[in-house]
């Protein structure tokens, strides 16, 4: 991705685009090449269709400590990113939310610097050549110009300020702030178009009529490119010197609506029954049903495969809103990579209707497990507390809160490996643009694990998902809930006011005093109070706090303090040799 030369050359052979492609980069004159460049191209021919080639091009600030490895990343996870989002998203979509992901990502990582300009920033110009429309993303003052006919255009605009003495700064730069404004652009494609892409060590020491001629000669486009920078070098360039061209050979034969829209005005499936078959899945049974979606057993007749397939419910199809929120699960399951959370399957044929794929996962909900393991052995409970905890670990990493995090939503195998399974509640930082709180469903149970402050349209972020691993945790060890039932029934902040924590050993007495307070801080309504962290949790919950330990009014004579002293000891032995058993079998 980021080397002394990045050579490629490839054609793009699909029944709708022939394009060719070359890129490179070099270092030039600087000891350090903080330019990245890559060219992307799906070979397979839904994915040619759906989302067609990226070209990209970034340069890191040298300002920056990190410049280079901003650069990289941007380029990488652009490509990883885009061509995991759904295929029902525009080109246009995509490109956007994945930038805005990518951007979050490198700000977080600055914000660990304190000088000002500092940190994980780079400037970026991304080109996406989909059917008969060039779609072009671009912050900084990196460049991207199509040569037409002899003609050659700058795309894009500068985002720098001159501050005199022939010295300029950036004023927009990917990383820079938590909130990118990306420059969207797009062009109607023709053929023999040359899309050229570079940074300011190759434009800004060729001038564009020299570039015009190195676009029109009959060379192929890696050839081109090494051309450019070897023409930047002679003219003393003092910088990383890159580029990426992209030259259209042939176009669609008729012109299409963008894919996104096509698929997006497909229609709901109908309510499906064994034995019927769509677009080459044949539906072997129901497993769920609810008034917003529905989950079937399929079987994939061309490989003989088990897969879950998800469909919206009817109740919905004209409801713009939620059909935008259908389609973003599948990205969202997309880009979680854990052995804890169900896998989205990226699909290789055609949809005729809305709905996504995802792995079977063979076992029973963990509402279900619990009422067939009633308080299990607190080496069970452990394990499976662990493994959730990594799951919304998973999550935040790709900066997503779960919100929703419920038994139901758990499944656990024979093997005791649970896989969280549902992504239809989620919140995405930074793509979101109102934060949609949890409905209250009442008897359905999702105000019994969910944070009040959600009900009540407050996102509390990462704390969220905490409380609810922390109800999961307190109801394995004690079968109850740590506010008791009623909370099913309260609705606003008067309610919630109401409630108080019951003591996990109230349930269940042999519960040591640091654990119980451990399960009380995960579950506070006093949201400053609560944890931040789900380490901080996980840790507190497998060895004593010692903070946990202080000014507790049972402990009064050496007795009690003794008996207390002495079931820590046996949880602490207990769950050491839990943490041993599950590092080597897991």
């Amino acid at each position: 991705m980021q080397s002394e030369h990045t050579q490629k050359d490839d054609i793009i052979n699909d029944a709708t685009l022939v394009v060719a492609t070359g890129c490179a980069s070099i270092a030039g004159v600087k000891p350090v090449n903080e330019d990245a460049v890559a060219v992307h191209t799906p070979t397979d021919r839904h994915a040619m269709s759906s989302k067609g080639t990226a070209v990209l091009i970034a340069d890191g600030v040298s300002s920056a400590e990190a410049g280079r490895e901003a650069s990289d990343y941007a380029v990488k996870h652009f490509i990883e990113e885009y061509f995991r989002t759904p295929d029902t998203w525009s080109a246009k979509q995509a490109g956007q939310k994945t930038l805005t992901t990518i951007n979050l990502n490198l700000f977080k990582q600055s914000h660990e610097f304190t000088r000002q300009e500092k940190g994980y920033l780079c400037t970026f110009s991304g080109l996406v050549l989909k059917s008969r429309t060039a779609h072009f993303f671009h912050a900084g003052d990196s460049r991207i110009y199509r040569c037409r006919d002899g003609v050659i255009t700058q795309l894009t605009r500068d985002h720098s300020i001159n501050i005199g003495g022939g010295k300029n700064i950036l004023a927009r730069a990917v990383g820079m702030d938590n909130i990118l404004q990306v420059d969207y652009g797009k062009s109607v494609l023709e053929e023999g178009d040359v899309f050229l892409l570079t940074t300011d060590g190759v434009h800004d020491f060729i001038d564009e009529e020299k570039l015009t001629k190195l676009l029109s000669d009959e060379r192929k486009p890696q050839q081109q490119c090494e051309r450019i920078i070897a023409e930047a070098k002679m003219a003393n360039s003092d910088d990383n010197i890159s580029c990426a061209i992209a030259k259209v050979d042939k176009l669609p034969a008729e012109s299409r609506d963008d894919f996104n829209t096509k698929l997006t005005r497909l229609p709901f499936p109908p309510d499906l029954e064994p034995g019927m078959k769509l677009d080459g899945y044949r539906i072997d049974q129901a497993l769920f049903a609810s008034s917003r979606s529905q989950v079937y057993l399929v079987t994939d007749l061309e490989t003989d495969e088990q897969m879950v397939m998800k469909t919206p419910s009817l109740n919905f199809q004209d409801d713009v809103h939620y059909i935008d929120r259908f389609i973003q699960e599948e990205w969202i399951g997309k880009r979680i990579n854990s052995e804890y959370v169900v896998k989205v399957i990226t699909q290789n044929r055609p949809r005729t209707f809305l709905y996504y794929l995802m792995e079977y996962v063979p076992g029973i909900s963990l509402d279900k497990w619990m009422i067939d393991h009633p308080l299990p052995s607190p080496k069970k409970a452990i394990t499976l507390v662990k493994q959730i905890a990594a799951a919304l670990a998973a999550f935040h990493n790709t900066e997503t809160i779960h919100q929703d995090l419920k038994p139901a939503n758990i499944i656990v195998d024979d093997a005791m490996k649970i896989k969280v399974i549902d992504f239809g509640s989620v919140f995405v930082a930074g793509i979101a643009e109102i934060f949609i709180p949890i409905e209250h469903l009442g008897a359905l149970g999702t105000a019994t694990y969910s944070d009040p402050y959600y009900l009540q349209g407050r996102n509390t972020g990462i704390q969220g998902d905490i409380y609810a691993l922390a109800t999961i945790t307190y109801e394995l060890f004690t079968g109850e809930l740590p506010y008791g039932e009623r909370i099913e029934q309260y609705v606003n902040s008067h309610d919630f006011d109401k409630l108080r924590y019951i003591s996990a050993t109230d349930h269940n007495p042999i519960i040591p005093l640091w654990f119980d307070r451990a399960l009380e801080k995960g579950v506070s309504l006093d949201i400053p109070k609560r944890y931040r962290s789900l380490q901080d949790y996980v840790d507190d919950i497998t060895r004593p706090n010692p903070e946990f330990l202080k000014d507790d009014p049972a402990i009064d004579n050496s007795k009690g303090l003794l008996f207390w002293q002495m079931m820590s000891a046996f949880w602490v032995a207990m769950l050491i040799l839990v943490v041993i058993l599950f590092s080597t079998t897991g």
